[in-house]
Parts: C-alpha cells; structure tokens; sequence
C-alpha cells in the first residue's frame, strides 16, 4: 500500500525545485501553469513560503528563492561533513590518494569534504568548494552516472580533464533521496590501477549512502 502523502506539501516542495531550477525567476502565473494549478493556489503556496523565507519576490514581482533556504542548507551540509570525514580518511589512507565527496550543485560539481593521504611525498592539493561543470571530471562524470539512473556503470574514470596529468575515479553515492553526489579520488603520476581501487572506491561510497539513509 502506498504510503499516504500531503499534497499541498508536495506542492510546496515542488514550488522550491522549480524555483531552484529557475534561476532567472519566474512568475505566478508560470508557476501555477507548472504545477497544474489554477492561480489562486499558486499565490498560497507561495504566500506560505514567503511567509518562512523560503520564496521572495524581486521588484518585478519574479519568483526566486528565498535566503532561508541558505539556513536549511547550511545546517544539511555540516552532517555530511562528519558523515564523510571518516570514511575519506580511510580511503586516502588506504589507496594514498586525495578523497573527496562532491555534491552537484545545479549544472556544477562542488567539492564539499576534501581527505588528503599523511604518508605520501606528494599528492594532489584539492580546495574544499572547487567547482567545476558537472559533466567533466570524475566526480562531476559519477553524479551524471546518478542523474541517468545508470545501473550498470559503477564508476567514471578520467584523466587529465580539469587537471593536466591528474586520474580521477568516483562512484555515485547511491539510495540517498534528494542528494547527488559521488565519492571519489584524484592523484596525479601513472594511470590508476582499477582492479585495486575502484573497489575501495565503490565500498566507501555505499558506506557514505549507509551513514546518510
């Protein structure tokens, strides 16, 4: 039996991923046409969540998201910073690689926990927040993976595509709803061996998903 849902919350929900997808703005008018509304639905909903800062209006009367939605962002992504810390480590350690767990943020990947090796001589120096398209990359190439629903492919390798003479490999974070993200490892030097670190790779990512579930 399917569970039973509410279906002005749905709305609401729909209304903010709309809105996240419209960066431009949109009006009410285009949003009740959207969500299969009629107006006076439209203005409610989005009445309600003006109300908790969630949606604004700009002087042109367009829709946007509102700054409460940076609060609710930002109590998300300390959670999956401590989640991920020691699970990266244990990676990096393990296959003497930077580890990172990256986050899509629209059409871009965002480094969000960054896991660098202790006992190498040299390994790659990866800035938490690094942005980059979402299409290229390890990491970026892994949340596609997701974002397809691609079952069969478990990983993305890469090599030399934001960096010259660095080889990335992730793997979809996967189960986890509402995230898109992937676990990963970059290092620089020979190509990877796969047979020994994509495992490592696969298992700290469903490990993550489990910590997030």
């Amino acid at each position: 039996m399917a569970a039973e849902t509410s279906q002005t919350l749905d709305r609401g929900i729909r209304v903010l991923r709309l809105l996240a997808e419209s960066p431009e703005g949109i009006t009410v008018t285009d949003l009740a046409v959207r969500l299969d509304v009629n107006r006076t639905v439209a203005y409610r909903l989005v009445a309600t969540l003006e109300q908790h800062g969630l949606v604004r209006r700009n002087d042109n009367g367009l829709l946007h998201l509102g700054m409460g939605v940076l609060t609710l962002a930002g109590a998300v992504q300390p959670l999956l910073r401590d989640r991920a810390v020691p699970i990266l480590r244990q990676l990096a350690e393990t296959v003497g690689c930077t580890a990172h767990l990256t986050i899509a943020d629209g059409d871009e990947a965002v480094a969000l926990v960054v896991v660098e090796p202790s006992w190498t001589e040299y390994h790659v120096a990866y800035r938490v927040g690094s942005r980059h398209p979402v299409a290229q990359g390890a990491a970026g190439k892994a949340i596609c993976i997701l974002r397809e629903g691609d079952q069969h492919t478990p990983y993305a390798v890469t090599t030399g595509e934001l960096a010259s003479g660095a080889h990335g490999l992730a793997a979809p974070v996967r189960g986890v709803a509402g995230l898109e993200a992937s676990v990963g490892i970059v290092t620089l030097g020979g190509p990877l061996d796969e047979s020994v670190v994509a495992p490592r790779v696969l298992r700290a990512a469903d490990e993550v998903a489990l910590r997030l579930r």
